[in-house]
Order: structure tokens, then sequence, then C-alpha cells
């Protein structure tokens, strides 16, 4: 049996307009535009940033294919998680190129200082800061002391 690993992941966001979906992740986040490719129309059915060292890709709508941007009051079903250097740095930075917080940058049991946003694409994003190394039974311990106060 041959195995198959898996090498990288790539998370895909669809949004309403790539263009400026990339723009705002440039401010917002300093990604680097690698490429896009255009169809005729100008719809963007493909783009790539690097956001660190990671790969986002991003593109346009085409619900012909069943392919939509969440709505942009941002209800969806995941987030898209930075690990920074400053928690509050990069939120401000965000928020001054157009995102909503969701959730004020703040201590956590798990050790970071985090925060939620929502672009202006209704994707959310968490954006934290180590603040303390942690075992995940500290973790745990402190996840349980949380939730029964």
């Amino acid at each position: 049996m041959t195995t198959n690993e898996i090498h990288e992941v790539f998370p895909y966001v669809r949004v309403t307009d790539t263009r400026k979906a990339v723009a705002f992740y440039e401010r917002a986040f300093g990604a680097e535009f690698l490429y896009q490719l255009v169809e005729p129309s100008g719809r963007v059915g493909h783009a790539e940033v690097k956001l660190g060292p990671v790969v986002l890709m991003i593109s346009d709508e085409f619900p012909e294919f069943g392919l939509e941007a969440p709505p942009t009051s941002g209800a969806v079903g995941f987030s898209i998680h930075l690990h920074v250097d400053d928690c509050d740095r990069s939120v401000a930075r965000a928020v001054e190129a157009g995102a909503v917080v969701v959730m004020p940058p703040t201590d956590q049991f798990y050790g970071e200082r985090s925060s939620r946003i929502r672009d202006p694409f209704g994707h959310h994003w968490l954006i934290g800061s180590s603040i303390e190394k942690l075992t995940p039974d500290e973790m745990q311990r402190r996840y349980t002391a949380m939730l029964t106060t």
C-alpha cells in the first residue's frame, strides 16, 4: 500500500472582488502578490498572495458553478489564524485597511493574546501572538476552570 501524504495545505477563499481583496490583504497583512489568472470577461479565476510562509489562494465568485463568496456579514464556518509578533499592532493595521473587529485583542487562557476580525469580504481572521508557553494539560486545566466558574 502506498502512502498518500499531505505535502501542503492552501487556504482558498472566494470573494466578490479579488482585486480589492488582494489590495486589502496587502495593506492589512503585508501580503505579497504572486500572480492572477483573469478570464476574458475580467473575472479573476485564480490569484495567489503570500502571507509569511503560506500561500493564500483567492478567486472571484462563479455562481454558475456553485462557487460563491460568503455574505459580507461574516456568516462563515471557518477562520484563518495568523500568528504574529504583535496582535494589537496587527489588528490596528487590519482595521486601518478596512477590517471590522469582531473580538478585540484579549489575553486568552491558552497563552495567546488574540483577536477576531472580519475582512471586507466576509472572512473571519484570528490574529494572535504568544504571551506564554503552555502545555496542553495546562491549557485543558484553564479551559475547564473557565467553563465551570
